[in-house]
C-alpha cells in the first residue's frame, strides 16, 4: 500500500525581551545556573505574575508578519503537569483564546509555491533546562537550571499541511527568516531560543482522514528536523507493512544513531486540566495597537527578495539566498547604496564572504570586511585597478588584517597592469619559451590559449590585465 506521510509543526521561540513573561528577572543567556531566578518564576507561595507588555508587542508582530488574526479578547491558561524543570507543576500558557490565529506563510520546494497554514501563535512562559550527562534515554540522572523558566515563548503551530521533510525544513527555514526580520527573536538554535516539535502521521495516498500521530522532540537544527522525519516515515510505515500499529507517543531523536526513540506515551489536551490562571485578568488588545505594531513592520523576506528581482535584476536564487538572513540581507543594501553593481556584489557575498564566514565561524555582522571596504574593492575591480584574480586575494587579506582594499593594494604593488608594451614584453617571452603549445594553437587547438594566458599571469604575478592579455596574444600568435 502506498502511503502518505502528514506532518505538523510546533515551534517554540524566545522572545528578545530583556526580562521574563511574568517578572523582572534577566532573559540573559549564559549566566550561572539558577541565578536569574525570583518567588515569582520559581513559583513560591504567595508570589503573583505581572504580564510583560513587551512580549505581547512582539507576538502582535510574529502574528501580522504571518498573516494572522490579531484577537481583541484573549486570556492566559494554567496547563498542569509534573515535570522537574517545571517548578509551579502547572505551565501558564494560552489554550482557547490564544492572540493569534489562521495565519499562513508560503514557502517554495522544488520550484512550487506552497501555503502553509498556521491554527495559532499563542504566548506562554518557558519551562526550566533538564542538563543531561548523557543522553536523555541513557542517563539515570538529570540536573535541573531554572534560569530559562519564564522566559517569554510564542508557540506557532502549523495546519498538518506539509507532506514531506523537504517541505517541514523549508518551512522552518521561511519561519526563522521572517521572525529575525521581525526582530522578536535571535532564533539561536544552539542556545534553545528556537525549538521545533513535529507531529508525523502517515495515512493511505489519497485518504481524508489522519493516521495516528508520534511527536518528534530534542532535533537541534532543521537539518536534524528532516532527517529525524524520514527515519519516522520509514519506521511508521514498517510498522504499517507487518501489519501493526501506530502508537500515539512522545519520540526523542538520537542524533548519532540516526533513529528515533520512544519516551512516553502522548497526552491528549484534557489531561493537562487546562483552566483560566486566576491571577491574570484577560488580556484585550484594541485595533489601534495592532495598527500602531503593522505600522512599524519591516520589509519581510517576500517583499524583499521581490524587489532585488525587480529593481536589482537578480535571478530569483540569488534573491533568495541573500534574502534569507536579515543580517545578509542589510549587508547587501549597505553594499549597494555605495556601489551600484548588484550582480557582483551578491557574488562576492555568496562566493568569498560565506566561505570565509563558514570557515571562521562567524556571522556576517561579525565579518571584518565592512560593506564600505567591500564596495571600494568592487569599485577597484570595476574600474580595472585590480584584476578578479588580484581582488580575491585582497578580499582575503582584507578579511584577516581588516585594512582598507587601497591600502592593501598600495603595499602590495597589485596595481594592474594595463600598459600594453610592458604585457607584450611579456607574452613575447611566454611565446618563446613554449613553442609546443603555440604549434597546437596554430594547428587549431583553441584551448592552448588557455595556457599560454596562464603563463603570461603567473610571470606578472596575477597582474595583467586578463583581457589584454588574451587580446595580444591572438594578435601574436
Amino acid at each position: 500500500m502506498k502511503y502518505e506521510i502528514v506532518i505538523g509543526l510546533e515551534v517554540h521561540a524566545e522572545l528578545k525581551t530583556n526580562s521574563k513573561i511574568f517578572c523582572g528577572c534577566s532573559t540573559h543567556f549564559g549566566a550561572e545556573q539558577n541565578t536569574n531566578v525570583c518567588p515569582v518564576c520559581l513559583g513560591l507561595p504567595g508570589s503573583l505574575p505581572v504580564l510583560n507588555q513587551r512580549a505581547v508587542e512582539f507576538a502582535i508582530r510574529a502574528g501580522l508578519a504571518l498573516n494572522c488574526e490579531i484577537a481583541e479578547f484573549s486570556k492566559f491558561d494554567r496547563k498542569n503537569y509534573y515535570y522537574p524543570d517545571l517548578p509551579k507543576d502547572y505551565q501558564i500558557s494560552q489554550y482557547d483564546l490564544p492572540v493569534c490565529k489562521n495565519g499562513y506563510l508560503d514557502i517554495e520546494v522544488n520550484g512550487e509555491t506552497k501555503r502553509i497554514g498556521i491554527t495559532r501563535i499563542h504566548l506562554e512562559e518557558d519551562a526550566g533546562k533538564l542538563v543531561h550527562p548523557q543522553t536523555i534515554t541513557t542517563s539515570n540522572y538529570a540536573y535541573v537550571d531554572y534560569n530559562r523558566t519564564g522566559v517569554p515563548l510564542v508557540e506557532i503551530v502549523s495546519e498538518p499541511d506539509i507532506r514531506t521533510p523537504e517541505e517541514a525544513r523549508a518551512y522552518l527555514t521561511k519561519l526563522r527568516s521572517i521572525l529575525e526580520y521581525c526582530d522578536v527573536s535571535d532564533c539561536k538554535m544552539e542556545e534553545g531560543s528556537l525549538r521545533c516539535d513535529a507531529n508525523i502521521s502517515l495515512r493511505p495516498a489519497g485518504a481524508d482522514y489522519f493516521g495516528t500521530k508520534a511527536e518528534l522532540k530534542n532535533m537541534n537544527s532543521f537539518k536534524a528536523v528532516q532527517k529525524g522525519l524520514e527515519y519516522e516515515a520509514m519506521r511508521q510505515e514498517d510498522v504499517l507493512a507487518d501489519g501493526g500499529a501506530i502508537r500515539q507517543e512522545t519520540r526523542t531523536w538520537d542524533e548519532a544513531r540516526g533513529v528515533t526513540l520512544s519516551m512516553r506515551s502522548k497526552e491528549q489536551a484534557h489531561d493537562y486540566r487546562y483552566f483560566p490562571d486566576p491571577d491574570l485578568v484577560p488580556l484585550l488588545i484594541s485595533r489601534e495597537q495592532v495598527e500602531e505594531v503593522r505600522t512599524s513592520l519591516p520589509e519581510l523576506p517576500d517583499a524583499r527578495k521581490d524587489r532585488l528581482v525587480e529593481q536589482d535584476g537578480l535571478s530569483s536564487y540569488d534573491a533568495e539566498v541573500i534574502t534569507a538572513s536579515r543580517a545578509v540581507a542589510d549587508y547587501y543594501d549597505a553594499v549597494k547604496k555605495l556601489v551600484d553593481d548588484p550582480k557582483t556584489i551578491a557574488n562576492w557575498i555568496m562566493g568569498d564572504m560565506m566561505k570565509q564566514l563558514n570557515t571562521r565561524g562567524l556571522s556576517i555582522t561579525a565579518s571584518p570586511v565592512t560593506p564600505v571596504h567591500l564596495a571600494e574593492m568592487i569599485q577597484l575591480l570595476n574600474k580595472g585597478t585590480i584584476s578578479g584574480k588580484i581582488a580575491k586575494n585582497v578580499f582575503e587579506e582584507m578579511f584577516v588584517s581588516g585594512k582598507k582594499p587601497a591600502e592593501i593594494v598600495k603595499e602590495q604593488g597589485l596595481v594592474q597592469i594595463s600598459d600594453e608594451s610592458a604585457i607584450i614584453a611579456i607574452v613575447e617571452q611566454v611565446i618563446a619559451a613554449n613553442p609546443q603549445s603555440v604549434a597546437d594553437f596554430r594547428a587549431g587547438k583553441e584551448k592552448a590559449i588557455g595556457f599560454l594566458v596562464g603563463q603570461v599571469m603567473k610571470q606578472s604575478k596575477g597582474r595583467a590585465n586578463p583581457e589584454m592579455v588574451n587580446k595580444l596574444l591572438k594578435e601574436r600568435l
